[in-house]
């Protein structure tokens, strides 16, 4: 059987993102931010953007980081309540 992408990256996390979801208790946004700037950098394999770049790897960062934050938020974890 052949591993899909997704079944790789799902068996191989980059080490340096650590998992935000703790329960029902939300992640704190400094937290967020963080994994996603790690995850930019990953990708890019930029630790910082030349100055031409900058605006485009600090949009990724913040969309990458909205998004994350709407999948935590959204997460319906059995047998916990949400936070209000």
């Amino acid at each position: 059987m052949r591993e899909t992408g997704i079944t790789l990256y799902r068996d191989t996390m980059c080490r340096s993102i650590k998992v935000l979801r703790e329960g029902a208790t939300p992640a704190p946004s400094e937290e967020v931010e963080a994994a996603a700037l790690q995850f930019v950098r990953k990708i890019s394999g930029f630790r910082q953007p030349a100055s031409h770049n900058q605006e485009v790897f600090d949009q990724a960062v913040a969309d990458i980081a909205r998004i994350s934050e709407d999948l935590l938020n959204g997460l319906e974890i059995r047998g916990a309540k949400k936070a209000s």
